[in-house]
C-alpha cells in the first residue's frame, strides 16, 4: 500500500511509539506509517484503512496497538468475527479492560446479543472509566433492542450520565440512543425532545441529530441536483420553426393565373431550353438524364 510523502509515522501517539520501540527502527518507522494511515482514513474510508491495518498486521503482529488498530479498522467494515479476535488478543496483551464495549458490540454484530447483554453485567465493566461505563450502557441497550425488548432498553439507558446537563464527550451518543429508543416504543413526543437536545450537545456532528428532528416535523431536503435535474427533463423542448416559403413574384403568380384559366399545362421536364439561358437548380440535369438536384461542387 502506497504511503504518502507527508506521512513520516511521528504522528502516532506517544504511547504507541513506545510500543514499537522493541521493533528495527526501519521496521518500526513501516508499521507506525501504517498506523498513521489507519487513523486517518477510518471514518472516511473504512475500506482503505483496513488494508493498510493488514500491512501493519503483518510487519507486527505482537505489538498490541497494531492489534488493536486492527481490530478497530475490521469493526468499521463489519468485519465483526475478525475485529473481535484483534481485541482480545490485544486484551490479553495489555490486561487491561477499555475495549470490553466494543467487544460486546462485535457480539450483537455477529448476531449475539444476549452474550452482549452478559458481558454488560461482569467485572470488567466496574474496571471501566465513566466513558467506558457509559459506552457499555449503550451497548446493552442495543442488545436488548436487538432481542425485541424496545421498553428495557429504554430502561437501561436511563442514568445519571443522562440527566446531567454537563457536556461530555459521550453525551450526543447517549441522548440520541435514548431518543432512537423512545421512538422504537411510540413515545414521539419525548423522543423528539431528547433529540433536540442531543443536538444541542452535538458540537462535532457526531450523529444525524438534526436529519431525524426534521423527519418528526415533517420536514423534507431536497437535493438541488435533483431539482436541477428535475427542471431540465420537464423544461419544454423548443418547436422547431416551419420554413418559410419564398413568395412568387409578380411575372410568376400572373403566368401561373394564366395557365389556370387557360388549362395550358406546364412544359415537360425533358423540353429543350433556348441556348444560354440559365435553368433553375432544382431542374437541373444529371449525368444519368435524370431531373435532380446539382451536387455540390459539381462544375458540369
Amino acid at each position: 500500500m502506497p504511503i504518502p510523502e507527508d506521512v513520516t509515522g511521528d504522528e502516532i501517539d506517544k504511547g504507541v511509539r513506545q510500543e514499537l520501540m522493541s521493533l528495527p527502527k526501519t521496521l518500526a518507522e513501516d508499521v507506525a506509517k501504517n498506523l498513521v494511515m489507519v487513523a486517518k482514513l477510518l471514518d472516511d474510508d473504512p475500506e482503505r484503512a483496513y488494508q493498510y491495518s493488514r500491512v501493519a498486521l503483518r510487519l507486527a503482529s505482537r505489538v498490541a496497538a497494531v492489534r488493536e488498530a486492527a481490530g478497530f479498522a475490521s469493526y468499521g467494515v463489519g468485519k465483526y468475527a475478525e475485529a473481535l479476535a484483534e481485541f482480545r488478543a490485544a486484551r490479553r496483551m495489555t490486561g487491561n479492560s477499555d475495549l470490553w464495549p466494543v467487544m460486546a458490540d462485535c457480539e450483537r454484530g455477529m448476531g449475539r446479543p444476549e452474550r452482549a447483554l452478559a458481558m454488560a453485567g461482569e467485572p470488567e465493566v466496574q474496571k471501566l472509566d465513566r466513558a467506558g461505563q457509559v459506552e457499555m450502557r449503550m451497548v446493552a441497550a442495543g442488545a436488548r433492542r436487538d432481542m425485541g425488548q424496545a421498553d428495557a432498553a429504554v430502561v437501561t439507558l436511563q442514568s445519571p450520565e443522562l440527566a446531567s446537563h454537563a457536556i461530555q464527550p459521550w453525551t450526543a451518543r447517549l441522548r440520541y440512543a435514548y431518543a432512537d429508543a423512545l421512538l422504537a416504543v411510540g413515545r414521539e413526543e419525548e423522543a423528539r425532545e431528547w433529540f433536540a437536545k442531543a443536538l444541542e450537545a452535538d458540537q462535532g456532528g457526531t450523529t444525524d441529530a438534526s436529519d431525524r428532528l426534521a423527519e418528526l416535523d415533517g420536514v423534507e431536503f431536497v437535493d438541488a441536483l435533483d431539482l436541477e435535474q428535475g427542471a431540465d427533463d420537464e423544461a419544454p423542448r423548443p418547436v422547431e420553426e416551419p420554413t418559410a416559403v419564398e413568395p412568387m413574384d409578380a411575372t410568376e403568380a400572373a403566368e401561373d393565373a394564366v395557365k389556370e384559366e387557360t388549362g395550358e399545362e406546364a412544359e415537360d421536364e425533358g423540353a429543350e431550353e433556348p441556348a444560354g439561358e440559365a435553368r433553375p437548380v432544382a431542374e437541373t440535369t444529371s449525368e444519368d438524364g435524370q431531373a435532380g438536384p446539382q451536387k455540390a461542387g459539381d462544375d458540369s
